[in-house]
C-alpha cells in the first residue's frame, strides 16, 4: 500500500524545510533507510532517509522549494498504484513551487510520469550542501563548475576558484547533459532586481535567525556590562602551549571558552534560564560557539564545558565549526547551551554588544587585543589588552551579579595558569 512521506520536524524550531537535493527521481526503487533527500531546516542541512522501500511515485517539490512541516513530501508505494487519495486534504505548502507530476494509475506506466522539474535536475551533479548554497547565492549554476572532490564532486573551493575567476577570464565549459538555469524556481518567484537594489530571497535558517533574535531582543530586557582585560599572560601561556602541544593550535578563543565555564560554576546564577515560571539555575556548563557561515551564523554547543582542557576545547570547536560550515550539524549539537561566547576579535572588532541567545541568559562579545599603554604597579608599560562585554536578561540577572562574574573571569584570564590546575 501506498505511503504518505510528510515534511519531518529536524530541529525544535523548525516551521518548514527546504529541499536542497533530491537524490531520488519519481519512478525509482528506493530502500528503506536509503538517501532519499537533503532537506535544510532553520538550523543545518540533514540527510533524510527512505521510511519504507518501494517506488517514489510521486514528489511534492523541486529543489529550492519549502514544504511546511507535516505537509505532503513525497509518496512511496508499488509501481503502478493509485496514490491521488493520499493527497487529499494533505498539508499547506508554504512557498513551494509544486512539481508538476502526473497521477500514477494502473494504466500509466510509473517512468512516463517524472516531474517536470526533471529536466532542470541538479540532483545527479554531486556538490556538498555548502558548495550547492555558495553557488545558488553567487547565480552560478552548478553543471559550469568541475568539481575536484570524491567523484567528482564539487566542494566549497570550486565555487570560490569560480567567483574569484576575473571577468575576463574564459567562461567555463557546461556539460550537455544538465540543462544550465541560472535562476532556481523559488528565486525566479522571488527575487526582485532593479538597477538600484536587489532583494534576495529569505533561507529558513536567516528567518530563524531573525525570529528568535528579534524574541529575545524584545522579550528579554536587556543590560550590558564591559570589562578590560590584560592579556598579557594569556599570551605567553599560549604561546608556550602551543610550543609543546604541536600541531594542536590552542586559540585565545579556547581560552575564553575555558575561562567562562571555570567562572560560571563559581557564579551559577549567571549560568541560569528564564522558563517564564521560574529561574533554572543549570547544574552543567554548556557553553554556545557563535560560528558564522555564508547564510547566517550557528552556535554549536560544547557540553560539560568545565569539565575539558583546552585541547578538547579546541578539539570539539574546530570539528563542530567545520562540520557548522558544510551543513552537517546535527539539530542536537545546537540545543541545550547555558551560556554563550561570540568572537569578533579576529576581524579587530575592538567591542561589541551581543544579543542573548535562548535558552541562556547571558551573552560574552569578545573584542580583539590590542596593544596600548596600560598603567601597571603605578606605572605606565606597553601592554595588550581585551574587552569583553557581557549582555544579561534583567529577569534572571541583576548588575552586581554580572559585574561579580566579569571581576572573576577577568581574573582567571589574568592568572591563565588556573585553567591548567
Amino acid at each position: 500500500m501506498a505511503e504518505l512521506v510528510v515534511m519531518p520536524r529536524l530541529s525544535d524550531s523548525m516551521e518548514e524545510g527546504e529541499i536542497v537535493a533530491w537524490h531520488k527521481k519519481v519512478g525509482d526503487t528506493v530502500q528503506k533507510g536509503e538517501l532519499l533527500a537533503e532537506v535544510n531546516s532553520d538550523k543545518a542541512t540533514m540527510d533524510f532517509e527512505s521510511p519504507r522501500k518501494g517506488v517514489l511515485l510521486y514528489i511534492a517539490v523541486a529543489e529550492s522549494g519549502k514544504l511546511l512541516v507535516g505537509a505532503p513530501l513525497a509518496i512511496i508505494g508499488e509501481a503502478g498504484e493509485s496514490f491521488q487519495h493520499l493527497l487529499n486534504g494533505g498539508g499547506a505548502v508554504a512557498e513551494a513551487p509544486k512539481a508538476e507530476t502526473k497521477a500514477i494509475s494502473e494504466s500509466v506506466a510509473v517512468a512516463e510520469v517524472a516531474p517536470s522539474f526533471e529536466t532542470h535536475d541538479t540532483s545527479r551533479i554531486f556538490a556538498s550542501p555548502l558548495a550547492k548554497e555558495m553557488a545558488k547565492s553567487a547565480g552560478i549554476p552548478l553543471a559550469s563548475i568541475q568539481g575536484t572532490g570524491d567523484n567528482g564532486r564539487v566542494v566549497r573551493k570550486d565555487v570560490e576558484a569560480v567567483i574569484q575567476k576575473p571577468a575576463s577570464a574564459p567562461e567555463a565549459k557546461t556539460t550537455t547533459s544538465a540543462p544550465v538555469t541560472t535562476v532556481s524556481p523559488v528565486e525566479a518567484a522571488t527575487v526582485s532586481s532593479t538597477d538600484e537594489y536587489t532583494d534576495l530571497p529569505l533561507s529558513s535558517m536567516r528567518k530563524t535567525i531573525a525570529k528568535r533574535l528579534a524574541e529575545s531582543k524584545f522579550t528579554a530586557p536587556h543590560f550590558y556590562l564591559t570589562v578590560e582585560i590584560n592579556m598579557d599572560k594569556c599570551i605567553a601561556m599560549r604561546k608556550q602551549l602551543n610550543e609543546l602541544a604541536a600541531p594542536t593550535k590552542i586559540s585565545f578563543n579556547d581560552l575564553v571558552v575555558r575561562a567562562s565555564a571555570a567562572a560560571l560554576k563559581k557564579h551559577p546564577v549567571i549560568n541560569s534560564s528564564w522558563t517564564g515560571e521560574a529561574i533554572r539555575q543549570n547544574h552543567s556548563v554548556h557553553i554556545g560557539v557563535a560560528v558564522t557561515v555564508p547564510d547566517g551564523l550557528f552556535v554549536p554547543v560544547v557540553r560539560n564545558a568545565d569539565t575539558k582542557n583546552l585541547s578538547q576545547i579546541n578539539a570539539e570547536v574546530k570539528d563542530m565549526a567545520g562540520r557548522a560550515k558544510e551543513g552537517k550539524l546535527q539539530s542536537n549539537e545546537m540545543q541545550g547551551n547555558t551560556f554563550t561566547v561570540s568572537n569578533l576579535g579576529m576581524f579587530d572588532i575592538e567591542e561589541f554588544t551581543a544579543i542573548i541567545n535562548p535558552p541562556a541568559s547571558c551573552i560574552l562579545a569578545v573584542g580583539g587585543i590590542f596593544t596600548k599603554p596600560i598603567a601597571v604597579n603605578n606605572e605606565i608599560v606597553v601592554g595588550n589588552t581585551m574587552k569583553v562585554t557581557l549582555s544579561c536578561d534583567h529577569r534572571v540577572v541583576d548588575g552586581s551579579a554580572g559585574a561579580q562574574f566579569l571581576k572573576t573571569l577577568r581574573e582567571i584570564l589574568e592568572e591563565p595558569m588556573r585553567l591548567l590546575v
